[in-house]
């Protein structure tokens, strides 16, 4: 896969994770602990797009690694939301909930690879 096209693929597949956790998120009932769950998946969630496309941005390696490690970071955070959600049996929608969680642990590895290989502890395949 093309350098360009990774980049768009990436950056699409974070956009499209944050516009189902909103999806998510709406359907909470007005309850606290729904309140600080919603506020505290939103930041983690959206952030991993944010610096995704902020590392698409940025000036050099190092300005692009640092933002690909804090996506990475994010998307743990997230996954712990997620779980922790989902293991406290709250009344939330599980089949959104379900995907949601695919869906960040699959950004969660495509990150790691990015970092990995950042780091020159594993290559990409160019296939």
């Amino acid at each position: 896969m093309k350098n360009e096209n990774f980049k768009n693929l990436i950056l699409n597949k974070s956009f499209n994770f944050s516009l189902q956790l909103i999806k998510f998120v709406g359907s909470f009932a007005n309850d606290n602990i729904l309140r600080i769950i919603k506020d505290q998946l939103l930041r983690a969630g959206f952030s991993i797009g944010a610096n995704i496309a902020e590392a698409q941005g940025s000036s050099s390696k190092a300005d692009f690694k640092n933002f690909i490690h804090h996506a990475y970071k994010s998307s743990i955070e997230t996954r712990y939301w997620l779980a922790l959600t989902e293991k406290s049996n709250l009344s939330v929608n599980k089949i959104i909930l379900n995907d949601l969680i695919i869906r960040v642990k699959e950004l969660s590895k495509i990150l790691t690879s990015i970092v990995l290989t950042l780091k020159g502890k594993k290559t990409i395949n160019s296939s």
